[in-house]
């Protein structure tokens, strides 16, 4: 099921015995535990009630059957209570133990990979307790999946199984809107896409972020004012990769005083120059990837490389678009060689940073 049907499950039922946590993304995650806490432990609880009903079990240091026994036992504190199972991935079996077990039968309590201790806890599970395996480590595409799906084919046995998938681009910007009309912060179109670039989509990163800007832009008689880029600049990691992007823009265009006014920027705020460079090397290698492709335009550029595995967001693919548009095939070749080598530049001994950047402005801007 999805964060928003467990939660709805909870508005409309009693908790069940047990949930198994799949996956990495941590904001719907944190919102379906407060959820679950408030439902099984009662959300009016005092803050003692709550500590001694909650227990938390991490399967890195404690097996998994001394965690069940802990489920199994009454409490003299709480009489409900909520068993954290953290680290699930820890409990399967490994090396030999693993492939012993995918042969064995299917029967719950003969095959290990089944969970059968979880299996047989839960023909009989303790009133009043809910037990929550939470397994965080495993994504749910790429090289992870095989491992994701050999977690939940091991606690198969719980049937409520909630998946935490990463946000789409789509989803993080609505919820980064919805965050933002929450915190009464005025954040236009700019502003919000920049937070997103600065921040990856990372939904938990933005609800940190925003409540940083909610503070920081309230005036002193409490009214917020419109957040502006240098706000964001100021106070949310990353965000000078607008910046970065600012300087991109200067060097298609031939802007050589631009640009290295640009750099003199990015220098006086204590940019580390071979991020810099890496993001720079990014952009230049991904534009001409696209003009090899012989993509046209922004969704063209965001659903090729999305397709390839290297998932951007639709104002990075729109400023992709625009170095394609600014730099001929040859010149965005020769500003892939020309950021090698100062790639390299960098990794002298004692490198002046400074110098080795503003050498490849004058080079990309010669115009030979």
């Amino acid at each position: 099921m999805t964060p928003e049907q467990f939660l709805d499950g909870l508005r409309r039922n009693a908790p069940a015995a047990a949930y198994l946590f799949l996956g990495p993304e941590p904001y719907q995650r944190d919102r379906c535990r407060k959820a679950l806490l408030d439902a099984a432990l009662g959300a009016a609880a005092s803050g003692d009630d709550r500590e001694s009903g909650f227990t938390r079990h991490d399967l890195d240091q404690t097996p998994l059957a001394a965690a069940l026994d802990d489920a199994r036992s009454l409490s003299l504190f709480a009489s409900r209570r909520v068993i954290w199972i953290g680290s699930a991935e820890a409990a399967l079996p490994r090396g030999r133990a693993a492939a012993a077990s995918s042969f064995e039968s299917d029967d719950d309590e003969s095959r290990e990979g089944s969970g059968g201790e979880l299996a047989a806890y839960l023909r009989a599970p303790t009133p009043d307790t809910v037990l929550v395996i939470e397994a965080s480590r495993y994504d749910f595409d790429g090289e992870d999946k095989p491992k994701l799906e050999r977690v939940r084919k091991f606690y198969s046995a719980v049937p409520a199984q909630v998946e935490f998938k990463p946000f789409t681009p789509e989803a993080a910007r609505a919820a980064a809107q919805s965050l933002a009309k929450q915190a009464g912060l005025q954040l236009g179109l700019a502003e919000l896409a920049l937070l997103l670039e600065a921040t990856g989509g990372d939904v938990a990163r933005l609800a940190v972020e925003i409540e940083k800007l909610r503070l920081y832009a309230t005036a002193a008689d409490g009214a917020p004012r419109k957040v502006t880029p240098a706000d964001i600049a100021a106070l949310v990691p990353d965000a000078q990769a607008s910046t970065i992007f600012a300087l991109v823009g200067a060097l298609g265009r031939g802007d050589r005083t631009g640009a290295l006014r640009i750099l003199d920027t990015l220098a006086r705020a204590g940019e580390y120059m071979p991020l810099a460079l890496t993001f720079l090397g990014t952009q230049f290698r991904m534009a001409l990837a696209a003009r090899e492709a012989g993509l046209r335009n922004a969704a063209q550029i965001q659903a090729h490389f999305t397709k390839l595995g290297a998932r951007i967001w639709p104002d990075r693919a729109r400023q992709i678009e625009q170095t394609v548009q600014a730099f001929p095939k040859a010149r965005l070749e020769r500003a892939v060689v020309k950021l090698y080598e100062a790639d390299r530049a960098l990794r002298d001994a004692r490198p002046d940073d400074r110098i080795v950047m503003e050498k490849m402005i004058l080079a990309l801007t010669s115009g030979g």
